[in-house]
């Protein structure tokens, strides 16, 4: 079935105008100030849908999730049927998430995983980062084959979870070499694994076992030496890098002073820390470890200079680093000891909403800003754009009709995630997408699911640099 979208406001990362959009083949074949439908050959097997008063947008790009996550003793409760479902009742149509493989875990045997876990569930289209947690002659080889013929065009580096995740100096200094020889983007947590491992050691030694204590555990300081440390790597090696959920004035501050020194670096917010501060992680009675994260919550502070920094483009990104863990089965692993609590505040719904309510109408960000960090930026530095994020012929059909003045609460019974909390719960948003479309199918409307689970491709992404 065709689809024409007519009388909408169509707002880009650069446009604001007012036209219809024809969509079939599964991409935007026509965009014109009108369009009949009588005209069309397909007129018989055309849905029409009139998008008066209502902003058109491109299909909304989450950069940074995670669904399939064995983490800390457990695994992340979502799968590809339930996050499709959250990220399209909220106008995201693409996502990519993190393969993150144990550290004796051959690469290709964990993209294979987690594309399995995608294939035929997936309704949403997806890609991923490739996590390196080992770079022996084995891992390097099938990184290369997962980067050149998989078309999976980003890694992602951990400088944090010691044990876990975490990669030696030698071997990251050795990836980041290969990525600007293969064009690759390396995405990194930046923080510092050792410092961290001390810090929680003697925080816990002291009788400091709640919540409260991971983010002391994990400092500005800490965030903003890992950016710097990142830094002086890709300055060394020419390698383009991209700082993920970036939480604090410190960490901005220290990539945009590599960027002034010439490194090709990238900062992502998240909506947890655009909206929430470290009070949410100091509830009593056990609440705050719905809002353990890392990096943590942060003093209220920092969230202006995050809504600065993508006001002035010097952040490029919002994701949300969906990582769902249940609050009583999965969050109280770590009652007695907070290094224990599985790491993640779930937002993959709520994103789009939160950054047009306390962005947009807050004055914070204008519409063009919102449509680049929300999905334009992710498209360009991720090798998908101009398929993705934007609205322009030729483009893939993933387009989101957006009731601006639409107000809704946010509440764990509207949530699809397969969570048993909402980190916002009560709170009024403004702004709710009313149609939802993955390359010309309606995949959601008025945040209900209302497609086909299966219908989600993985994206062939291609180098944004060498």
């Amino acid at each position: 079935m065709s689809l024409l979208i007519k009388n909408g406001r169509i707002v880009t990362a650069d446009d604001d105008y007012c036209a219809d959009i024809y969509c079939a083949h599964e991409t935007i074949t026509r965009i014109e100030p009108t369009i009949d439908s009588s005209s069309l050959t397909d007129a018989g097997n055309l849905e029409v849908i009139d998008a008066s008063g209502k902003l058109v947008f491109p299909g909304f790009i989450d950069p940074h999730v995670h669904i399939n996550l064995p983490f800390m003793g457990t695994n992340a409760c979502d799968d590809y049927e339930s996050a499709s479902k959250a990220a399209l009742a909220g106008g995201t149509t693409t996502l990519i998430e993190m393969i993150c493989p144990g550290p004796d875990d051959e690469p290709a045997a964990a993209f294979t995983e987690w594309r399995s876990l995608a294939e035929g569930l997936a309704a949403v289209d997806y890609t991923f980062h490739m996590a390196v947690v080992r770079f022996d002659e084995l891992a390097q080889r099938q990184l290369r084959q997962i980067a050149e013929e998989e078309g999976i065009k980003s890694f992602k580096v951990f400088l944090a979870y010691k044990g876990a995740f975490n990669i030696s100096d030698e071997n990251l200094f050795a990836l980041m070499t290969m990525a600007k020889e293969l064009g690759v983007m390396v995405t990194a947590h930046c923080e510092n694994a050792e410092a961290i491992a001390s810090m929680q050691a003697q925080l816990i030694a002291q009788g400091k076992t709640g919540p409260e204590w991971h983010e002391p555990s994990r400092p500005t300081t800490v965030e903003a030496e890992g950016v710097h440390h990142l830094c002086a790597f890709a300055e060394l090696t020419g390698a383009h890098v991209y700082c993920v959920h970036t939480s604090c004035d410190e960490a901005v501050r220290a990539a945009v002073e590599a960027r002034h020194r010439g490194v090709n670096v990238w900062v992502e917010a998240v909506a947890p820390h655009l909206v929430l501060d470290k009070t949410y992680a100091e509830r009593p009675d056990f609440e705050g470890a719905k809002y353990v994260m890392s990096p943590p919550l942060r003093e209220k502070r920092h969230q202006e200079t995050l809504w600065n920094g993508l006001r002035s483009r010097a952040i490029s990104t919002i994701g949300t680093d969906h990582a769902p863990f249940k609050f009583h089965d999965q969050k109280s692993m770590g009652r007695n000891d907070f290094t224990k609590i599985p790491n993640g505040c779930p937002a993959l719904q709520e994103r789009v909403s939160l950054i047009y309510t306390h962005g947009v109408r807050k004055g914070r960000i204008d519409l063009h800003t919102f449509v680049d960090a929300c999905s334009t930026q992710a498209a360009k530095l991720f090798g998908m754009y101009p398929r993705k994020g934007t609205v322009r012929v030729g483009s893939d059909a993933d387009l989101v009709i957006f009731d601006p003045v639409a107000q809704r609460t946010l509440t764990v019974e509207t949530s699809l995630s397969n969570l048993d909390y909402c980190a916002f719960e009560g709170w009024e948003v403004f702004g709710m997408p009313n149609v939802v479309t993955v390359r010309g199918e309606v995949q959601a409307r008025d945040g209900r699911f209302v497609g086909s689970l299966g219908r989600g491709q993985l994206v062939d992404r291609k180098a944004t640099h060498f």
